[in-house]
């Protein structure tokens, strides 16, 4: 029997108030997700990137709100793990709008979800400090209304958008957390010290992105504070990279030494679902 909204919802919360951290890896489709979910994680996140590039699109603006909400219903009906949902922005500068996509993803299956600081504007990459805070206090005040505890995750964008001010990050992040989020996230922290100085400030538990500009294991993070630890788009990028050697050695050499490093067609099959939903 799979598990209720309700029931997802709560026990991702229970992950985040546990001791010891958790990874939630970021599959990009329900396939991934379906392979995610065979290993044995607890809970999944989407990645707006790895979507991004399976589409075709550039990530950062590339996506429409429509597209990043069926990939979230996709993911969130492909297994029986709570799923979180990367919103980018929100896909909207005012508060309202951005808080109305979190209940769109929650009807689409979420039981958490993400809203960000980065604007999405190449000249004003981050929103001013009191429009970041507002928008957080609104899009809590949203999840409020839903049956179910929605997890709300809050990310100061500044390090990923060449702006290493670490004393604003932590800044917008404490106002975050004073606005309602339940999560705090700043994306490619430049290693453990700033992430110990982040954890240390706040009193939510916090996410970190894996590998963004480091390479530490989940005990390393974990004995730095974090309580969840994300990789972004990596699994697709490692998934993409396989692709184009494949491709390059199939059109530079003509030979198929790649099949070598291929996942069994049989031991992928077994994985799947046994017959297709019905209509």
């Amino acid at each position: 029997m799979t598990p209720s909204q309700h029931a997802k919802a709560e026990h991702f919360r229970l992950l985040h108030q546990r001791p010891g951290a958790f990874v939630i890896p970021n599959p990009w489709d329900a396939g991934t997700a379906v392979m995610l979910a065979s290993l044995g994680f607890e809970a999944l996140a989407t990645t707006s990137a790895g979507l991004a590039f399976a589409l075709g699109k550039r990530d950062a603006g590339g996506l429409t709100r429509a597209a990043a909400l069926a990939n979230v219903a996709a993911i969130a009906a492909a297994t029986a793990l709570p799923v979180s949902a990367d919103l980018e922005n929100c896909y909207a500068d005012d508060p309202d709008t951005a808080a109305r996509t979190l209940l769109m993803a929650a009807e689409a299956g979420a039981v958490g979800g993400s809203i960000e600081d980065a604007s999405g504007d190449l000249d004003k990459p981050i929103y001013a400090f009191s429009l970041a805070v507002e928008r957080v206090a609104a899009a809590a005040e949203a999840v409020k209304s839903l049956t179910f505890p929605f997890t709300l995750t809050a990310r100061a964008e500044n390090f990923l958008h060449g702006r290493d001010d670490l004393d604003d990050t932590i800044r917008r992040l404490q106002a975050f957390e004073q606005a309602g989020a339940d999560v705090l996230y700043a994306p490619a922290l430049p290693g453990l010290d700033a992430m110990r100085r982040v954890c240390k400030a706040v009193g939510k538990p916090v996410n970190v992105l894996a590998g963004a500009r480091q390479s530490h294991s989940v005990a390393e993070l974990a004995e730095a504070g974090a309580k969840r630890i994300s990789v972004g788009s990596a699994l697709n990028r490692v998934a993409l990279g396989a692709f184009f050697k494949a491709a390059r050695e199939l059109q530079d050499t003509g030979t198929f030494g790649f099949v070598r490093e291929a996942i069994p067609y049989a031991e992928i099959m077994a994985l799947m679902p046994d017959r297709a939903d019905p209509q």
